[in-house]
């Protein structure tokens, strides 16, 4: 599928007409002419705008809730940590999908998952659909993407300039071997996309399992303090990468560069990615601007990865379509505004193989709504299913302990059944443990927040389809069944 490109942008300013040649000014005139020519080229560096270099990194399956700059002290981030020193930190940025595909054609095309068809993971968006990317040349820039931007073997489909490997065994090198070749005059837009920390983990790590936090959603093991050390690895490596990269981009972009580092959804662990929890949608957003974004601020501004490309185009001078549903949060970059957007809706369609699991939810700043479309499923995904070493194996810890444990089986009931509708007071219940939906004083807030989800719903054109063969609740012999598509050769 090849992404149309974007009509040609009709110039700002048409062509001069006037007519008048020097031979019929009369001397005073140019005179007058000479001084306003002085004048104005002492004026206009002042309001004349070199345009910014702009640098996107992407992490991997990455929540907020996993990193030392967001509160988790036992896994450090120093770099994410001094890039939010340099610039902004937003505390309140969620994806609109948390599984790859998804979520990365809501980046790239400014729609949300429904109308851009790309609603289960792995899928693309709809033949025709209008990428954001091609705003961006339209606004003079060379777009440009390495490792893993859109989803995998997707990036060709949006109109990039130039699509690098998405797999390199160093992807640092790579990019900036490319830049040091790099020819081309205009402002550069660079998407660089790691792999960190997607599973599967790395084999060796400098953690030790026993000295790391664990989720309140846990099941504390052996392998799965194992499997969080290899975790903590990763995430450390994506975050030497964001080094590497600043250091990358200093030498060869220069001063005059917006660089913004984000994740395309929580982390793969129970109750991460694949949920409409805030661990599966809530993301690190950092982001430093030299002498345009304050060092050491952060906000508590919500926004979405709807919104990040309206944002750049913004920044680059273009123009967003205007019938796309992301909204430039450049005002709040520049401390300009401290209100974006006063509800988040999210949006999960499953994983076809191992994930068949609807869910949408509101959140409106403080309180969060979830619906579970389809209550009546068993909510499954590829680590409690294939339970891989680096991955998922610590799920055969986690059904052990479920036979003899009363917390450890309240976990992994919780896990697999899920109510048709949840609601939490997110201000006051990270982890969203204590579900109120049945609370008699709040009532009157779950019919209300019933009522705008089912209105968002409608006007997104949004069917809650089913896209693979579910495994009902009550055939748990069946869950482990998977019709697994033939690979290629």
């Amino acid at each position: 599928m090849i992404l149309p490109k974007s009509p040609t942008a009709p110039e700002r300013f048409p062509p001069q007409t006037d007519s008048i040649t020097t031979t019929t000014v009369p001397s005073f005139m140019k005179t007058i002419t000479r001084i306003v020519s002085v004048l104005l080229a002492v004026a206009l560096p002042a309001f004349s705008v070199e345009k910014p270099n702009i640098l996107i990194y992407l992490s991997d399956d990455h929540s907020q809730f996993d990193c030392s700059l967001y509160g988790d002290k036992s896994i450090p981030v120093p770099n994410m940590e001094k890039l939010a020193q340099d610039g902004i930190r937003l505390d309140r940025c969620y994806v609109a999908s948390p599984s790859c595909a998804p979520s990365r054609a809501v980046l790239l095309t400014g729609l949300m998952p429904a109308r851009s068809g790309a609603e289960d993971n792995h899928s693309k968006p709809k033949p025709g659909t209008h990428s954001l990317i091609a705003d961006l040349k339209a606004a003079g820039y060379e777009t440009v993407c390495f490792g893993k931007v859109a989803h995998y073997g997707h990036g060709p489909d949006y109109g990039f300039d130039f699509v690098g490997p998405e797999r390199p065994k160093n992807l640092g090198a790579v990019v900036d071997a490319w830049l040091a070749k790099r020819e081309s005059k205009k402002p550069l837009c660079l998407f660089v996309g790691t792999h960190d920390p997607h599973v599967t983990w790395p084999a060796k790590t400098t953690f030790n399992g026993d000295a790391l936090d664990l989720p309140p959603t846990f099941i504390d093991t052996p392998d799965t303090r194992e499997h969080r050390a290899l975790f903590a690895q990763a995430v450390r490596n994506l975050d030497n990468l964001l080094e590497r990269l600043r250091k990358i981009s200093s030498e060869r972009l220069g001063e005059n560069t917006l660089f913004i580092h984000t994740s395309d959804h929580g982390s793969q662990w129970p109750f991460g990615k694949w949920n409409l929890y805030d661990y599966g949608t809530r993301v690190p957003f950092v982001a430093a601007w030299p002498g345009k974004i304050k060092p050491g601020t952060s906000s508590d501004t919500m926004v979405s990865w709807v919104d990040l490309l309206t944002t750049v185009i913004d920044v680059a001078g273009g123009k967003a379509p205007a019938n796309i549903d992301g909204k430039s949060f450049l005002p709040v970059l520049l401390g300009e505004k401290t209100t974006h957007r006063d509800k988040i809706f999210t949006t999960h369609s499953g994983d076809r193989e191992m994930n068949v699991y609807p869910i949408r939810a509101i959140y409106d700043g403080e309180w969060k709504l979830i619906h579970n479309l389809r209550p009546d499923l068993a909510f499954t995904n590829h680590s409690d299913i294939d339970r891989l070493p680096r991955a998922g194996r610590y799920w055969t810890e986690w059904v052990a302990a479920a036979k003899t444990d009363d917390r450890a089986k309240a976990i992994v009931k919780r896990y697999h059944q899920r109510p048709e509708f949840e609601l939490y007071q997110v201000s006051k219940d990270k982890w969203e443990l204590e579900n109120k939906i049945d609370a008699p004083e709040q009532k009157e807030r779950v019919a209300k927040m019933k009522e705008e989800l089912a209105a968002w719903m409608k006007d997104q054109g949004d069917t809650g389809k089913i896209f693979a063969k579910p495994r009902p609740l009550d055939q748990p012999e069946t869950w482990q069944d998977v019709q697994r598509k033939p690979k290629k050769k």
